[in-house]
């Protein structure tokens, strides 16, 4: 009896502390479609389809970019959750002043490469000379924001690992309502257009990092006040650290390059259907954020239980984070069937792509059900820094799954062929680390 008082004490434990990082994380991570959805809606009730596209572009190129620096967060925040699993201050501090060196190093190097990365990736997106013109503009404006980007990742990741969620929502809330502002005044009250966007996001970037840095001083000064005998440099850590970073960089290098490839074979099939694709994949987009702090707080407690050794709480949290997954990937498949269209219609007026939309809607109830696995799984993995795993996974579902699905049915499906191929990479994604998870995971747990 007592035995199972417990354990339902522990249950209930383990449930309160993923709502109380996941909810916060959640806001956190919504916050980036969001304003993707507001610069495409910005852009979308202009009197051409040219903008529209170019931001679409243009976005795709620094998703890319980022995306191979996304390491700053995942891996960082793995480290750190172990770390704080273990109390051990020193390393949660190490892991810190390496990340921001990094990412202005990183930063500095975009911005000294930015005319061979300009000229590669639109010579890889094929896009009208009008389109590419203003997509352009907006590369070379917001490219001065890399340094502030990667420091904001990277600085989300340790407040991830220390089981903060509070400071990356604010960090977030504060960078995105600056964004929108900034944008809407210079595109529709100066007649900045795409260049608009790309200034609304330079300047908002940097107000976000350095209320990053304001936080941490703020929070844990007393964390700092403390002697540590640990060094940057430390051969086994860095070793360690290089092989997972480089795992979940080629792994989230393939994940873009699945969505960037998306985005621009949509570009053959004309204006109106990159223009719908790119507004019906930010709904995608839009339930993957949200997962997110999901996946987030999966990340912490992970990392945190798997630090500490306890596998107990560490197989009751993957339970629950599974049940809440499963309960939100439905209900999103229902609102997304039953209201897309209406949805849609706030981003753009433009009737020809809310035409070609609607038979595309029950591509996106399906996605919800084929991708929750996949992003909590990743969450799990990151936490207990299993980081081959995941780049194996992404590797066979862009390369033997996505790509060859789309090349052997686009003759008879079109653009449909492309949803079906995203549909069946997330399916994949999703039976192969769960083969990995109870293989390599909960064997250990």
């Amino acid at each position: 009896m007592n035995g199972s008082i417990f354990e339902a004490l522990q249950i209930n434990k383990v449930y309160k502390e993923i709502f109380l990082l996941s909810i916060p994380n959640m806001l956190t991570a919504i916050t980036v479609p969001v304003l993707g959805m507001v610069d495409l809606a910005i852009m979308g009730h202009l009197d051409s389809e040219v903008y529209l596209d170019a931001i679409a572009l243009g976005s795709v190129i620094f998703s890319f970019i980022y995306s191979i620096f996304s390491f700053l967060r995942m891996g960082t925040s793995g480290f750190v959750a172990q770390y704080f699993g273990q109390q051990n201050t020193g390393k949660q501090i190490i892991t810190l002043y390496r990340v921001l060196l990094l990412a202005f190093v990183a930063g500095m190097l975009l911005i000294a490469l930015q005319l061979p990365v300009e000229k590669l990736s639109f010579w890889l997106l094929d896009a009208t000379q009008e389109v590419e013109q203003n997509a352009k503009q907006y590369f070379r404006i917001r490219i001065w924001a890399a340094p502030a980007s990667l420091g904001i990742i990277g600085l989300t990741g340790w407040f991830i690992g220390m089981q903060n969620a509070k400071s990356p929502l604010y960090i977030a809330l504060f960078v995105n309502l600056i964004n929108i502002a900034l944008s809407y005044v210079l595109v529709y009250h100066f007649g900045f257009l795409s260049a608009g966007v790309a200034w609304g996001t330079l300047i908002a970037q940097y107000a976000g990092l350095l209320l990053g840095l304001w936080l941490i001083r703020s929070q844990y000064r007393e964390l700092f006040s403390q002697k540590r005998s640990e060094s940057l440099i430390q051969w086994t850590e860095l070793k360690l650290f290089a092989k997972v970073n480089t795992d979940i960089m080629i792994r989230s290098v393939t994940l873009i390059f699945t969505f960037s490839f998306f985005t621009a074979v949509s570009a053959q099939f004309g204006e109106t259907i990159l223009g719908m694709n790119a507004l019906l994949l930010q709904f995608l987009m839009f339930f993957a954020y949200f997962t997110d702090g999901f996946a987030y707080a999966a990340e912490s407690l992970s990392g945190k239980y798997s630090g500490a050794g306890d596998g107990k709480a560490f197989r009751a949290m993957s339970r629950a984070v599974f049940r809440i997954g499963l309960v939100i990937s439905l209900l999103f498949s229902l609102v997304y069937l039953l209201f897309g269209r209406n949805i849609l219609s706030l981003m753009t007026d433009i009737e020809e792509v809310l035409m070609a939309a609607e038979g595309y809607i029950f591509w996106l109830a399906i996605i919800p059900l084929s991708s929750i696995a996949a992003f909590v799984l990743d969450g799990i993995f990151i936490g207990t820094l299993s980081s081959r795993p995941m780049r194996n996974t992404l590797l066979v579902a862009t390369f033997l799954v996505f790509l060859p699905v789309y090349y052997l049915l686009k003759g008879s499906l079109g653009n449909h062929s492309l949803w079906l191929a995203i549909n069946l990479f997330m399916i994949t994604r999703s039976l192969m680390l769960g083969y990995y998870y109870r293989r390599d995971i909960l064997s250990v747990m």
